[in-house]
């Protein structure tokens, strides 16, 4: 049996999958915490991925690594680290981003360039932000690399330059999905001096590095690429994915272009392009609503299922901490419908539905700038777990939803890339993703055009 090995570098953890190449079929699992907070000791994560991965790379032939995207690792001339990890979830940098979009000559041309906008989480914004309140740490700066690069370069045998790959590269702000290629001079623009940036495979399946025992070590890429990866999604395919935040995905022949920001134009693993929508909102939804039912998860998805389609009126607009998708980040959450009759069914059933609409939008956001129908919609995450959740999103979708089985997708993901670099293939090994179940139900179009039209009559609200 050849086995790979895949790791997750999370924000909150290092994931080791060991995984026989031919089948996908994961033979162990390890997985090391990492220190909280928006900015971090960069050296933490080599120590984890020594704990979680070390005990398993000698017996893997090829290695992978899927790390949190944007991250910013600042190194010197020795290679040593400069100032501790900005993370793409710390949003000091937000005036940078606004900053360097008006310098790249406004939205239109910024994402003509980048493929997306630049908000704070871009590694750019970062590189601004150090030059501008920490000048020194920007002066002795010599290279950037994202989280996985560095886990990657940790992994590598003595003497191997820094290497990455384009679907990672793609949300620094500094490459180029127009011209698939690193733009130096601007992240030079963004910190003030020139920076060196790591190498870019020539094919997605290049065999980047060896380890010091000679596995062979793929390119890697960012989380969402990596879970894309995991899932063997195709063109067409989308992924929901209900954590904290919403991310949906879309694997995608096209490039993308929006200048609004809805929709980030990322590129993926295997030369295609991953469009994203994110919302702020989702599985913290649940949350909510249980919280203020005073029930547990398992009694709120009850008492929804108990209510029918559309809450007899009672809608729910879910900006509790504001929204990205639609970028209303000072909106609050407003629900409306509410009469003597209404229930606690029916409030449960409002929080499952404004999940849902909110998600829905996200698509359908990715279907107008790609111009692609999805050919499937595959639902993984912590809320998808929701039985209220599987058994309306077919009907809020308004199409049939594969549910994903329990998974470390990013780390499986990372495997499968692994292997294609052992294989040097054409295309990504074929790999099942066993105990899947497709989930059904008669659509209902209204709830969601209830959810729509609170949202246009709130528009300016925050």
């Amino acid at each position: 049996m050849t086995l790979v090995l895949g790791i997750d570098s999370s924000t909150q953890s290092t994931k080791a999958l060991l995984v026989d190449a031919a089948t996908g079929e994961v033979v162990e699992e390890r997985r090391a915490a990492h220190p909280d907070g928006t900015e971090v000791d960069p050296r933490s994560w080599l120590a984890a991925v020594d704990e979680a991965a070390g005990p398993l790379l000698e017996r893997a032939e090829a290695v992978a690594v899927g790390g949190q995207q944007h991250g910013m690792v600042l190194l010197d001339g020795a290679g040593e680290v400069v100032r501790p990890a900005l993370l793409w979830n710390d949003t000091r940098s937000a005036p940078q981003a606004a900053a360097l979009i008006e310098e790249q000559g406004g939205a239109g041309a910024s994402v003509g360039e980048l493929g997306s906008l630049l908000v704070a989480s871009f590694t750019s914004s970062k590189l601004r932000w150090v030059r501008d309140e920490e000048p020194e740490a920007a002066e002795r700066a010599r290279s950037v690399l994202l989280p996985h690069d560095y886990v990657s370069l940790h992994l590598a045998a003595p003497g191997t330059e820094p290497f990455t790959d384009r679907g990672d590269a793609s949300g620094t702000g500094y490459y180029s999905t127009a011209a698939e290629a690193w733009r130096p001079e601007l992240a030079e623009a963004a910190i003030g001096r020139s920076l060196d940036l790591p190498r870019l495979p020539g094919a997605p399946q290049e065999a980047m590095a060896r380890t010091a025992g000679g596995a062979v070590i793929a390119a890697g890429t960012g989380d969402n690429m990596g879970a894309s990866l995991g899932l063997s999604l195709g063109p067409g395919d989308v992924s929901i994915s209900i954590g904290t935040s919403g991310v949906c995905a879309m694997v995608s022949d096209v490039r993308p272009d929006d200048p609004s920001g809805t929709v980030t134009g990322f590129a993926d693993a295997t030369g295609r392009f991953l469009p994203m929508t994110t919302t702020i909102n989702a599985s913290r939804i649940l949350e909510a609503g249980r919280a203020l039912l005073g029930v547990t998860h398992e009694q709120l998805s009850a008492l929804a299922l108990a209510s029918v389609p559309g809450a007899h009126g009672v809608s729910l607009l879910p900006y509790f901490e504001g929204e990205r998708t639609p970028n209303r980040p000072d909106a609050r959450g407003t629900i409306t419908g509410l009469t003597t009759s209404t229930t606690r069914e029916d409030l449960a059933r409002a929080y499952v539905e404004a999940l849902l609409c909110s998600l829905a939008d996200g698509v359908a956001a990715l279907e107008q700038v790609t111009g692609v129908s999805p050919a499937r919609v595959t639902l993984i995450g912590g809320g998808a777990r929701s039985r209220a959740v599987q058994e309306l999103a077919p009907a809020v979708l308004g199409r049939p939803v594969t549910l994903a089985p329990d998974g470390e997708y990013v780390a499986l993901g990372a495997a499968r890339q692994a292997a294609w670099a052992l294989a040097g293939t054409d295309e990504p090994p074929a790999w099942e993703l066993g105990g899947a179940c497709t989930l059904e139900a008669e659509a209902t179009p209204e709830v969601l055009d209830a959810y729509r039209a609170l949202k246009e009559r709130t528009e300016g609200w925050g």
